[in-house]
């Protein structure tokens, strides 16, 4: 799949339309880049993210994380196909405080017919913060619940 034959919805996003998804928009998270495979998101890290240690919650870094490669999952998938994620696994390194912006580049491990694995890495200006992993359920349009 070409760039040109992504989902509708990834090429609108790299166009900067807003997110159709309410976590994204309260997260603040943008798509800045993607490929058949790899997608690259942003989230700015915001007081309201702040844990009683003063430094980012682990549970936004990891719905960024699944964004990513949910994201991902999407540049290689069919339009009209859901996908969603029942297990997320999520390594921290080092904190993340608040003011700075994430960078997370998921990636497609395997994109089946029912299921799909992707992994992401995170940054905060050039240094490894996190790494994740993330296994998803997948229904594509021909498929019945």
């Amino acid at each position: 799949m070409t760039k040109s034959e992504m989902q509708p919805r990834i090429q609108r996003l790299l166009e900067g339309e807003e997110s159709t998804s309410a976590a994204w928009r309260w997260l603040g998270i943008k798509l800045l880049e993607a490929a058949p495979g790899r997608t690259l998101c942003v989230m700015p890290v915001t007081e309201e993210m702040r844990n009683h240690q003063g430094v980012c919650h682990g549970g936004f870094i990891t719905a960024l994380a699944d964004s990513a490669m949910g994201s991902a999952l999407a540049t290689v998938l069919p339009e009209g196909e859901r996908h969603m994620s029942f297990d997320l696994k999520l390594s921290l390194m080092r904190t993340v405080r608040v003011g700075e912006t994430l960078r997370a580049e998921g990636t497609v491990l395997h994109a089946g017919r029912r299921t799909a694995v992707g992994e992401c890495r995170l940054h905060v200006d050039g240094k490894l913060v996190a790494t994740a992993s993330g296994s998803f359920v997948v229904h594509r349009p021909e498929q019945t619940d």
